[in-house]
């Protein structure tokens, strides 16, 4: 089951309150109390917390609900995690631990770190098992892990910017300065955050690693990240070649430097094959690429890895018996039922 530790929904009720909403009624709905929330290390569901989000958005007609949860964040709220992160040398080597450590704040994040000449793009996206509107717990993930990077920069630093695959539908971009405060791109063909590649890399005042080693030893005592699966190693492979259309089992065995016999020996040791973990892959990146009205439906079939447009039609048929236009038709008139928008 994919889970969420408690503490992703620090601020939920304050939110709600801000914005004329019950949350009572929607708590109950998904089997959660308030006292579940109130201690933080709690692992939850996924689904009921990615249910809270968007259902809270849209009761509340609040688009940017998730953006206001993630202004009240601060780097205690990641738990024990913190401290390690805190005492790390280098923003890359702080990235380092929050991929690390995600199965322990939250299963559903992958945190990638692309590199492009002068650049790097940090990317969170949600892995979830199933397509669901997940622009608020987007959002969320998108600004703590923003204010993370400015937690333990220089009190001057500022990425490049930050990019947004939407356009606002709100007059509120107020907020979106306050809380991402450097240039924000909307209408972007991805969402992340923009660095130049050289502050991963730049020593940081406070890193010390005397006492990110003793942090490691005392974090280790109490929560383990656990190593990852074969699996788990097998699907982050496959999301990072996927959009180049080479994602076979043959490129993701290089790339963890075995041959294909052995992985596949390797997950048939954990009951999984590379074509039902490929296939995990495509599904749980559906919501966010239908969501990005910027992608045709052929930029989308090509980004989960199809030569075409008719390949992924009947992937797409087979698996939800409904084209993609229906799909994304029926995705992006449940997200616009929300209006209109909240701005107070």
């Amino acid at each position: 089951m994919d889970l969420v530790r408690a503490a992703a929904l620090t601020g939920y009720f304050d939110v709600a309150n801000n914005v004329g909403l019950d949350a009572a009624p929607l708590l109950r709905k998904v089997g959660l109390t308030r006292s579940m929330l109130s201690n933080p290390e709690l692992m939850l569901p996924a689904a009921a917390v990615i249910y809270l989000l968007e259902e809270g958005a849209r009761a509340s007609h609040c688009e940017t609900f998730g953006l206001r949860m993630a202004e009240r964040r601060q780097l205690a709220d990641i738990g024990m995690v913190s401290v390690l992160i805190i005492h790390q040398q280098t923003l890359r080597a702080a990235i380092g631990v929050l991929a690390e450590y995600r199965n322990r704040i939250n299963s559903t994040l992958t945190l990638q770190l692309e590199e492009h000449e002068e650049v790097a793009f940090l990317r969170e996206q949600i892995a979830f098992s199933q397509p669901l509107s997940i622009r608020q717990v987007s959002d969320l993930a998108l600004g703590v892990l923003y204010k993370v990077c400015r937690s333990i920069m220089p009190e001057s630093w500022r990425p490049t910017c930050v990019c947004l695959s939407y356009d606002p539908q709100t007059a509120d971009r107020g907020l979106y300065e306050r809380l991402f405060d450097c240039p924000v791109h909307f209408g972007s063909d991805f969402d992340g955050i923009v660095v130049d590649k050289r502050d991963l890399d730049r020593p940081l005042a406070q890193g010390d690693g005397a006492l990110a080693n003793l942090a490691r030893s005392l974090l280790s005592a109490v929560v383990n990240p656990g190593p990852r699966s074969l699996a788990e190693e097998v699907e982050q492979s496959i999301r990072l070649i996927l959009p180049t259309g080479r994602a076979t089992i043959g490129e993701v065995a290089h790339s963890l430097g075995m041959n294909v016999r052995t992985l596949q020996r390797g997950l048939d040791a954990q009951q999984c094959s590379f074509r039902e973990l490929l296939d995990r892959v495509r599904t749980q990146q559906l919501s966010q690429h239908f969501a990005n009205t910027q992608l045709r439906l052929t930029d989308v079939a090509h980004l989960l890895g199809y030569a075409g447009l008719a390949s992924f039609g009947a992937w797409y048929r087979a698996r939800f018996n409904e084209s993609p236009r229906d799909g994304r038709r029926r995705q992006l008139k449940s997200v616009s039922s929300s209006l209109p928008i909240h701005t107070a």
